[in-house]
């Protein structure tokens, strides 16, 4: 690989890192607005509708790092 093709996947990395790093501060304020929730509104719809949220995110940062260890593979 280039030097350009792999500076490019450097920059590209470091995209993956940021979007990374805003999800988790989104999911953690979620995660914190549901802890916040009286127990009744946890067990309702809301409850589980914020739980699926927060399982959402988790899946897409699961990807996330999966994608960002692929291309620190890639640019070896």
């Amino acid at each position: 690989m280039n030097k350009d093709r792999r500076k490019t996947l450097e920059q590209i990395q470091e995209q993956l890192q940021e979007i990374q790093s805003s999800l988790e501060e989104v999911m953690e304020e979620e995660q914190d607005a549901f802890d916040n929730l009286p127990e009744s509104f946890q067990n309702g719809e809301r409850g589980e509708a914020m739980t699926a949220a927060i399982d959402n995110m988790q899946e897409a940062l699961d990807s996330i790092e999966s994608a960002i260890d692929s291309v620190s593979m890639a640019s070896e």
